[in-house]
């Protein structure tokens, strides 16, 4: 059985893959790797509470792998810290890291260099899946998430902090990616399959920086402690 870490933006896209991982008899997932930026102590894009990321790998049974980037972070510092990171990984005999990207080549083919000649395997499980069927897959399975970061050039700032469901579904614009795979929404899935329990989340403040507009989802006092 093939060891693998998994790429863990705390979004409804990794939760999916290690759903997909576990129904299969070759991989071993023992560990989810998140970036996180450290002035902020949130997820580098999505803008998730560190806690909240704390209480995902609780709850799904598997240790946080945390790479730790300074902000601003250069490419440099970036490629620094995932050097380090795949070189622990090499070291506790970990043969594989698992993305959950969709469709886009370029992304894919970054991930593929950024990985070469490190001793780890790139693996994209949920690659090709058409991602209208795949979103009504997932909420039928019982996944629920959150938007926590919309892109206003492609999607209306109303939709920060909605539900992802059949609703929103329905009311994406037709250019928009049912599962955002064009960065259009990020997501923070707290229920699912690949849960042992839901967390208990709500929607706080709605801001606008760096020209994303972010919703700051707030854990519950029963899951963790807040800052």
């Amino acid at each position: 059985m093939k060891r693998i870490l998994l790429s863990w933006s705390s979004g409804k896209d990794s939760a999916w893959t290690l759903h997909v991982l576990r129904e299969q008899a070759d991989y071993d997932v023992v560990g989810l790797l998140t970036t996180f930026n450290r002035a902020a102590d949130r997820v580098a894009m999505h803008a998730v509470r560190r806690q909240l990321v704390e209480a995902q790998a609780e709850s799904v049974g598997l240790p946080l792998w945390p790479v730790e980037l300074p902000w601003p972070c250069s490419n440099d510092d970036y490629q620094c810290a995932m050097s380090a990171v795949c070189a622990r990984a090499v070291a506790e005999h970990i043969e594989a890291i698992a993305f959950g990207d969709l469709f886009l080549a370029d992304v894919r083919a970054y991930r593929e260099k950024q990985l070469r000649g490190t001793g780890l395997e790139p693996l994209f499980p949920i690659w090709g899946i058409a991602t209208a069927t795949l979103a009504r897959q997932m909420i039928a399975s019982g996944v629920k998430a959150k938007l926590t970061c919309i892109d206003p050039k492609v999607l209306d700032a109303k939709f920060a902090g909605r539900s992802f469901d059949g609703e929103l579904l329905n009311d994406l614009p037709v250019n928009v990616d049912p599962c955002g795979e064009n960065g259009e929404f990020h997501t923070f899935v707290y229920a699912g399959p690949m849960f042992k329990r839901p967390l208990t989340v709500e929607v706080g403040e709605v801001v606008t920086r760096d020209g994303f507009v972010f919703a700051d989802v707030i854990p519950a006092a029963a899951n963790v402690k807040t800052a």
